[in-house]
This record gives structure tokens, C-alpha cells and sequence, in this order.
């Protein structure tokens, strides 16, 4: 996850075991679960990134909206599940620790043969997933320029994702918007537009996959900035 999550980071706790001495031969085991809302795949919420104190709308960050139980406004729950064209843009080998600009993106898209429309989830694979068991080094993986996220805005693409620790870079400010996570600020707050991140893209790329229906359903956690999430592409 990304450095600025941890702690929670992740835990689970065994409270309830199977044991002998129940009253018939039925026994159970259930739960706890602890963990950031941004750990492992994830989808953000529109809360989840501000600009000079608003969040998407725009709306003025204020107590009634950002609670200590959540946001009233925008939270996950307020995320409708996701079933839509998908495309991916196999952009591997993709050097790490920069900013991946956006020549180099359309480049790709345009000799795999992918044309992102208004409506599009488009996911971007860097490599990163098959570093995933190497955290030093999936750490250092490249993320999208702002002029990157810009585009797919512009385009009106319905959400965006990548296999890497944030969609942006995780490192100094971009040089074309002077913000740190230019994505976060473009996509989430300008546009309304999701990210996905520490997606696994290894199976569609190893087997040319470009199009596909992605399924994404959030869970409803009432206003909270973010949801883990399973998504699934189906392919025809």
C-alpha cells in the first residue's frame, strides 16, 4: 500500500474457534478485520482527495461534511457497481520512478490497437504486478503524468486503474500541473472519475487481452474514502 496508509495497514483476528465442549457437534469461527480502506486493490471514493479544501463538486470541506464516523457526502456507499467496457494499454516494460507521460501512453494504445471511449474503465499495466512479492521495488514502479489523467478526463472515461501504488507516481511533484499525485487532484476531484489501484494485469497481458467487460461492485462502508475490491474482467 501506499507509504502514507501505514499504519493501519492490515490485520485479522482469529476471535472465535472451532473447540470441543459445544452443545451439539456444530462449531464456528468467525473474524475481526482492521484495515485501511486503501490496502491492497482498492477503488477511491470521491472524498478521498481534496483541492484547497474541496472535494468533487466542488464541495467546501466542513464539519458536517467530514465527520469522525466519515463523510456525509460522496463516500463509497454513494459508488454505484461498475460494469462497463474495459481496455488495456500494455505500456511493460515500463521503466520505474518517473512519470509516464502521455506521448508514450498514446503511443502504446495506438499500435495495440486501443481507442478509449467516453464511458471506458481504462487500465494502464506498468509491469508492477509481477513485483508485487518484491515491495522495495513495486514501490519504485512509474506512474501516469498528469497530462495522462487530463486526457482520459477530457475523453470522459468512466474510472481508471493500474497495477502500481497509486496510478500517479508516488515521488515529487509533476511538471506539468506543480502538484504532487496530479491523478488524484484531476480524476477524483476535477472530473469524478475513480481510480483503481494495485490492479493484476499479468493474465490479460499474457494473453493479448485489450477489450473486455470489467466488473467492479465496492463495498457499501458508509463514508468511507475507499473500498477494497475483487474486480474481474470477462472476456469473450
Amino acid at each position: 500500500m501506499h507509504p502514507a496508509h501505514v499504519p493501519p495497514g492490515f490485520g485479522y483476528l482469529l476471535h472465535r474457534r472451532h473447540e470441543p465442549g459445544g452443545p451439539d457437534r456444530r462449531s464456528g469461527a468467525s473474524g475481526i478485520l482492521v484495515t485501511s480502506d486503501h490496502a491492497g486493490t482498492h477503488i477511491d471514493a470521491l472524498c478521498h482527495q481534496a483541492e484547497d479544501l474541496q472535494i468533487h463538486g466542488p464541495r467546501k470541506m466542513t464539519p458536517r461534511l467530514q465527520t469522525s464516523a466519515g463523510f456525509t457526502e460522496l463516500g463509497i456507499d454513494s459508488v454505484a457497481p461498475i460494469m462497463a467496457r474495459g481496455v488495456l494499454i500494455d505500456l511493460a516494460p515500463c521503466a520505474p520512478a518517473r512519470w509516464v507521460p502521455l506521448a508514450e501512453v498514446q503511443a502504446a494504445a495506438q499500435k495495440q490497437g486501443v481507442e478509449p471511449r467516453a464511458g471506458d474503465v481504462v487500465l494502464l499495466r506498468t509491469g508492477g504486478g509481477a513485483l508485487w512479492k518484491q515491495p522495495a521495488e513495486y514501490l519504485r514502479t512509474a506512474g501516469m503524468a498528469g497530462e495522462v489523467s487530463q486526457w482520459l478526463a477530457d475523453l470522459g472515461v468512466r474510472a481508471v486503474g493500474a497495477d502500481n501504488v497509486a496510478w500517479d507516481w508516488i515521488e515529487g511533484s509533476d511538471p506539468a500541473t506543480g502538484t504532487t499525485l496530479p491523478g488524484h487532484v484531476i480524476l477524483l476531484v476535477r472530473s469524478g472519475i475513480h481510480i483503481l489501484e494495485h490492479l493484476y494485469l499479468e493474465e490479460l497481458a499474457r494473453d493479448s487481452v485489450r477489450e473486455f467487460t470489467l466488473v467492479c461492485l465496492p463495498l457499501k462502508i458508509m463514508g468511507a474514502t475507499g473500498s477494497p475490491v475483487r474486480p474481474i474482467a470477462l472476456v469473450g
